[in-house]
C-alpha cells in the first residue's frame, strides 16, 4: 500500500473517531421516560426535588433520589416555573455549549477533504503508484538502477575474453580516478558497444564493469524503449539520461540496442517512424549540444551490422568491442568459474572438456556444469565426476535419448548402416575431424548419431576439407544404397542432402574455391540485411552463368558421390562389422572405432560387464539397453561453413513432413 492510499485510510479514520464523539455529545442519558402530562403531576404531588431544564429536555429527580427524563412540547407553557416553584422544586438551567472555531471549521471541512484525499489518490494511482507502471507514467523510464553494493560481480568472475576485458578495464580507471585523464588532455569513450555471438558474456561483462568502478548502473532493453504511442520512446531516453546525470558518475547499459538503434530510413513509416524518433534522441543525448560528463553508455548486441552508422561514430559509440566465442583455454578458465559453485570429484579435468567442447560460449558450459550436477543429483552422487560430465556433454551436443521410442528390427538395422556409412567415409577422408562416437540410438527427431570432434579449434576451411565434408554427408545415404539396393534407400538422408548441396554451393558462390568460375562472388544474399527499397532487386548475374553454376554445383556433388561410393565398396567388410557392432551395443567409440578400421575384433565398451542396472557404463560407450546420452555433430563454425555432423532434426531420421516413424 502506498502513502496515498495510507493518508486516505487515516482520514476515514479520523472521520469515524470524529462521528463517535459527536454522537457521545449528543447521546441521552441512561433514565427513565416520562411523559410530559404524567412530569406535571408528579410535580404537582410533591414527588419531585429537583429540574435541570436543557432547551426542551428536562432531566428530574424525584424525592427518592430516582432520574427521569421528559421533553417539553414546543407549546409555551408559561405556568411551569410557577408550578415548579410552588412545589418547592429546585430548579437549575444549563448554558448551551459553543463550539470552538477549529472545531465549526473541522466539521464543515471534512467533506471537502476526504474529496480531496480521493482525487489526489486516483491520480496518483493514474501516474502509476509510485512504480512507473500507471496510464500516466508511459513516458518516465524503466531502466532499473542497481546501487554500488547491489552489483557482486568483478572481474574474476567473467573468463574466457581476456582481450574484452583489457579493453574496457580503462573505463573503470576513469570511474575512479578521471582526474588521472583530465590532466593529459584525454576523455574516456562515451559510449562502448560490445558485440559478440550469445551467450558469450556481454551483459555479465557489463555488470563486471559496474561492479569493479562501484558506480550506480542503469540497465533497461532496447526493446523497452518503443510502445505504441508516439513520443514515448524519446521520452523514456530523456527520462533515463535525466536519471543517470544526477547520480554520475554512472553507467548505462542497453542490452539489445538493435532493437532501437537499427539503420533510419527503412521502415513503411520513414522518419515518421516513431523507432526512429527514439534513436534521434538517444543520438542527442549521447553526443548533442549538452554534454553528459561522467555517463558511460554501454551497449550490447549479436548484430552490429544492422545498427545505425550515426550511433556508431566516435563521439557516441567511441569503441566496439568484440567479445567472441572462448578457444580452448578461455573454455577451461569459463569451466573453471562455474565448477566453483558444484562440489568437483578429483577425475574431473577441465582442460579435457575444454578441449570435447569447440565452440561452445560461455553460456553453453555454464549449462553443461549444470546438467553435469543434474545427472549426479540423480544419481545420488555427493559429487560431480567426470562420468556426468561426459554425459551432459553429449547431452548438450547431440540431444537427449528418446528411451520410449521403439524402432523394428529393420530400422535399427538400416540406421545402423546408415551411421557406419557417415563414420567411414569421414574417417577416410582427408583433412577431415575425427569420429568421436557412432550411435543408433534415437536422440531428438534423428534416428542415429555420427558425432565428430575437431583436434584443435579452426577458423577457416580449405577447399579438401569442405569436400570431404561433403563426401562425409553422402556416406550414409550411399551406405543404405549398398547394403539394401535401391529399393531400401529411405528419407533418412534428407537432411545430409540439404547441407550438402549448401556447402557445394557455398563452395561455388561465396567462397569462390572453384576453379570453372573463379574467385567471383555470385550470391550476396547476406550483403544487404534491411533489403533496403520494396522490390526485390536481380541478382547481377546472367542465366548462362547461372546455368553454368548449376552445372560446377552439380559436378562437385557427383565427384562426392562417386567416391564416397568407392572408399564404401573398398571397404565392405569394415562397413558390415562396424553395422553388427553398433546392432549390438548402440553406441561405439573412438577406441572400438579403432579396432573397427583396422579390422580387428571388437572388445567390449568400458563398464560393458559391470554396468548398472539403468545402463550406465563408464566414460565410454554404454549397454545396450542405455547408451550414453549425446548429440551429434559439431557447433557451427565461425566462418560459416555447415557442420560436419549428423545430428540436425532429419538428418538421420524422416523429415518433419514425412510420414515415417
Amino acid at each position: 500500500m502506498n502513502d496515498m492510499a495510507k493518508n486516505l485510510v487515516l482520514w476515514l479514520v479520523i472521520a469515524a473517531v470524529l462521528l463517535t464523539v459527536f454522537n457521545n455529545f449528543s447521546a441521552e442519558t441512561e433514565s427513565s421516560r416520562l411523559n410530559y402530562s404524567d412530569f406535571v403531576t408528579e410535580v404537582q404531588a410533591q414527588r419531585v426535588s429537583k429540574v435541570v431544564i436543557d432547551g426542551y429536555t428536562i432531566v428530574g429527580q424525584r424525592s427518592n433520589g430516582e432520574t427521569f427524563e421528559t421533553v417539553r412540547p414546543a407549546l409555551q407553557d408559561p405556568k411551569l416555573v410557577d408550578d415548579l416553584l410552588q412545589n418547592n422544586v429546585t430548579i437549575e438551567g444549563k448554558q448551551p455549549e459553543q463550539q470552538s472555531i477549529w472545531s465549526q471549521l473541522l466539521v464543515a471541512s471534512f467533506p471537502i477533504l476526504v474529496i480531496i484525499a480521493i482525487f489526489m489518490f486516483f491520480m496518483r494511482q493514474m501516474q502509476g503508484g509510485g512504480g512507473g507502471k500507471g496510464p500516466m507514467a508511459f513516458g518516465k523510464s524503466k531502466a532499473r538502477m542497481m546501487g554500488e553494493d547491489q552489483i557482486k560481480t568483478r572481474f574474476d568472475d567473467v573468463a574466457g575474453c581476456e582481450e574484452a576485458k583489457e579493453e574496457v578495464k580503462e573505463l573503470v580507471d576513469y570511474l575512479r580516478d578521471p582526474g588521472k585523464f583530465q590532466k593529459l588532455g584525454g576523455h574516456i569513450p562515451r559510449g562502448i558497444l560490445l558485440s559478440g555471438n550469445p551467450g558469450t558474456g556481454k551483459t555479465l561483462l557489463a555488470k563486471a564493469i559496474a561492479g569493479e568502478a562501484k558506480v550506480p548502473f542503469f540497465s533497461i532493453s532496447g526493446s523497452d524503449f518503443v510502445e505504441m504511442f508516439v513520443g514515448v520512446g524519446a521520452s523514456r531516453v530523456r527520462d533515463m539520461f535525466d536519471q543517470a546525470k544526477k547520480n554520475s558518475p554512472c553507467i548505462i547499459f542497453i542490452d539489445e540496442i538493435d532493437a532501437v538503434g537499427r539503420h533510419r530510413g527503412v521502415g513503411m513509416g520513414g522518419g515518421n517512424d516513431e523507432r526512429e524518433q527514439t534513436l534521434n534522441q538517444l543520438l542527442v543525448e549521447m553526443d548533442g549540444f549538452e554534454g553528459t560528463e561522467g555517463v558511460i553508455v554501454i551497449a550490447a548486441t549479436n548484430r552490429p551490422d544492422v545498427l545505425d552508422p550515426a550511433l556508431l561514430r566516435p563521439g557516441r559509440f567511441d569503441r566496439q568491442v568484440n567479445v567472441g566465442l572462448p578457444d580452448i583455454r578461455g573454455r577451461e578458465q569459463i569451466l573453471k568459474v562455474h565448477m566453483r559453485k558444484v562440489p568437483v570429484g578429483d577425475d574431473v579435468k577441465p582442460d579435457l572438456i575444454a578441449r570435447g567442447t569447440p565452440g561452445f560460449s560461455g553460456a553453453d558450459l555454464a549449462n553443461l556444469v549444470n546438467e553435469a550436477a543434474l545427472f549426479a543429483a540423480r544419481g545420488s552422487k555427493r559429487t560431480v565426476g567426470m562420468e556426468q560430465f561426459e554425459k551432459a556433454k553429449d547431452k548438450i551436443m547431440m540431444g537427449a535419448e528418446r528411451k520410449s521410442m521403439v524402432m523394428s528390427y529393420d530400422e535399427r538395422l538400416n540406421t545402423a548402416y546408415h551411421e557406419a556409412g557417415h563414420a567411414i567415409v569421414g574417417r577416410l577422408m582427408p583433412k577431415h575431424d575425427p569420429v568421436y562416437k557412432v550411435s543408433i540410438i534415437p536422440r531428438g527427431r534423428a534416428l542415429g548419431v555420427t558425432m565428430f570432434l575437431p583436434e584443435e579449434d579452426r577458423y577457416s576451411h580449405s577447399r579438401q576439407s569442405i569436400i570431404s565434408n561433403i563426401c562425409s554427408l553422402y556416406g550414409g545415404r550411399i551406405a543404405e544404397e549398398l547394403t539394401l539396393g535401391k529399393e531400401g534407400v529411405t528419407t533418412g538422408a534428407s537432411n545430409d542432402i540439404q547441407r550438402a548441396t549448401m556447402l557445394a554451393r557455398n563452395l561455388v558462390t561465396k567462397w569462390g574455391l572453384s576453379e570453372e568460375l573463379g574467385p567471383l562472388l555470385y550470391d550476396d544474399e547476406d550483403g544487404d540485411p534491411f533489403s533496403r527499397g520494396y522490390g526485390a532487386q536481380a541478382k547481377p548475374i546472367s542465366e548462362q552463368t547461372q546455368r553454368q553454376i548449376d552445372d560446377v554445383v552439380r559436378q562437385t556433388i557427383n565427384g562426392c558421390y562417386q567416391d564416397s561410393t568407392r572408399l564404401l565398396e573398398d571397404n565392405r567388410d569394415i562397413l558390415e562389422a562396424m553395422c553388427q557392432a553398433l546392432m549390438k551395443y548402440e553406441t561405439i567409440d573412438v577406441s572400438q572405432i579403432d579396432q573397427l578400421m583396422a579390422r580387428e575384433p571388437v572388445s567390449d565398451p568400458d563398464g560393458w560387464e559391470d554396468s548398472d542396472k539403468d545402463g550406465d557404463a563408464g566414460n565410454g560407450a554404454q549397454a545396450a539397453s542405455e547408451p550414453e546420452t549425446g548429440k551429434d555433430g559439431d557447433v557451427p563454425d565461425t566462418d560459416g561453413l555447415d557442420d560436419e555432423s549428423h545430428d540436425k532434426p532429419g538428418a538421420n531420421g524422416p523429415a518433419p513432413d514425412s510420414n515415417l516413424h
